[in-house]
């Protein structure tokens, strides 16, 4: 039998917390900052919440902690807004704007650029290219989590934050998929929002603002909903298997030929 190419992708950049120790040697922060600074940023367990053992999707999580290079950011800083903040391709600032790596040579810039970042967008580019040839169409679910308040380095420093953050793209982004998406949710008694307090979805550049075939949509989940007490305690709350659910239903109803 031949096995079946997916044409759904989730994208999970931010579950990581390694970082390898000729990078570490970057950081000049003490490694109970580091602790914390990982604590904060990194986006718990949504390798569990958007892992899908389907046959229609495919998994793509980024194998290093966004302290490393993070695969959401423009690799060109000028392109990036929140390069401003310290925070561009290759984070030089903590959550609060406070010194976390030295100064780089262009090769070692260079040299982490080629080692993840590069590679991570070609593999998803690769599986959205799988899935338009296969099928004529490709989605991208971009999975993400987010702090309860917002950080110093946020550029959205909206305190009242919702339960769900869905951002989208306005060519990439069908209002089918946004209407779908948003019923689970409320239907379930999450509170949803639109591109606040984040905003976009991740769309491979080959195909940005160029094919419409592909599709994508970011889901980010307050963390508040799943944890006892972020960033404090990291215990996963009852919510989370209902989260987890509602995600796979998602990806279920998108799978239908009907949709």
């Amino acid at each position: 039998m031949t096995q079946q190419t997916p044409w759904i992708i989730t994208h999970i950049p931010h579950s990581s917390r390694l970082i390898p120790d000729d990078v570490r040697d970057q950081l000049i922060v003490s490694d109970e900052e580091l602790m914390q600074q990982l604590d904060i940023l990194t986006d718990h367990y949504t390798d569990e919440l958007f892992t899908i053992n389907h046959p229609e999707v495919a998994n793509l999580k980024f194998p290093v902690s966004r302290f490393v290079v993070d695969p959401e950011r423009f690799d060109d800083d000028c392109q990036e807004p929140m390069a401003k903040q310290g925070q561009g391709v290759i984070y030089m600032k903590t959550t609060d704007l406070k010194p976390l790596r030295r100064s780089l040579q262009d090769t070692e810039r260079t040299a982490l650029l080629n080692q993840y970042y590069r590679p991570h967008h070609q593999k998803l580019e690769d599986l959205v290219e799988k899935a338009l040839s296969a099928h004529g169409k490709a989605l991208v679910i971009d999975g993400h989590s987010f702090p309860n308040k917002p950080l110093a380095v946020d550029l959205n420093q909206q305190a009242d934050r919702p339960d769900i953050c869905l951002g989208t793209d306005s060519f990439h982004t069908p209002q089918e998929l946004i209407n779908v998406c948003t019923e689970l949710f409320c239907n379930a008694g999450f509170s949803v929002e639109f591109n606040q307090p984040y905003a976009g979805t991740m769309v491979p550049l080959r195909y940005y603002a160029k094919d419409n075939r592909v599709s994508s949509i970011l889901i980010e989940v307050n963390r508040r909903v799943y944890l006892r007490d972020e960033p404090v305690d990291l215990v996963r709350t009852d919510n989370f298997c209902e989260i987890q659910q509602l995600i796979s239903k998602f990806i279920n109803l998108k799978s239908s030929p009907d949709l």
